[in-house]
């Protein structure tokens, strides 16, 4: 087995957004702004997609996958050093966001689909984890939740529209990168 000889994602290209995002004035209620930082998200899910589709195409293996993963996941996670209060604390949503697709991809990578249980059902888990203040296992739900994504389900997005606003909802925002990432894996616009 051979390591896949393309880059998946670089720090150049985080910050190339990034770049982006200092340079506009971010707002949210802007459907420009708000596109820009769905592609950023969008962007990223569409690395961690074609990371997990090099697994499954036996061009990485279990180690080089989760490597790569990891790589790109400290890129992305890393302090993005915005001095605009409301943009980073966009940029930090979205960061949030990315931590359950990550968390999907990793989880699938090591440990295949979930069995037995529907999205749907580890979405309404990971939500009552939530309640209870159980974040990391709400974390972990969501992520097996994520794993039936890359197994070929769909998400329904009116999941979304019940959610109490918070970590959960942030993650299921996530899931709807990686759903789109996998129905459509195509690299988007620089």
């Amino acid at each position: 087995m051979s390591t896949a000889p393309e880059e998946f994602y670089s720090a150049e290209r985080w910050e190339n957004w990034l770049d982006r995002l200092r340079e506009e004035e971010i707002d949210p209620e802007d459907e420009d702004s708000a596109r820009l930082l769905l592609n950023l998200q969008d962007d990223a899910a569409i690395a961690v997609v074609k990371i997990v589709s090099a697994f499954e195409d036996d061009e990485l293996d279990e180690e080089a996958a989760i490597a790569e993963l990891s790589d790109v996941r400290d890129i992305v996670l890393a302090d993005a050093a915005l001095e605009d209060e409301e943009t980073a604390m966009l940029v930090d949503g979205v960061q949030t966001s990315l931590l359950c697709v990550f968390a999907a991809a990793e989880e699938y990578v090591l440990d295949g689909p979930a069995p037995d249980q529907s999205i749907e059902e580890l979405i309404a888990a990971a939500e009552a984890a939530e309640a209870e203040e159980e974040i990391e296992d709400a974390l972990v739900l969501c992520a097996r939740a994520g794993t039936l994504l890359f197994d070929g389900e769909e998400l329904d997005l009116s999941i979304a529209e019940t959610l109490e606003y918070g970590f959960v909802a942030e993650w299921v925002n996530g899931l709807d990168s990686l759903a789109n990432a996998l129905s459509d894996p195509e690299v988007v616009e620089e």
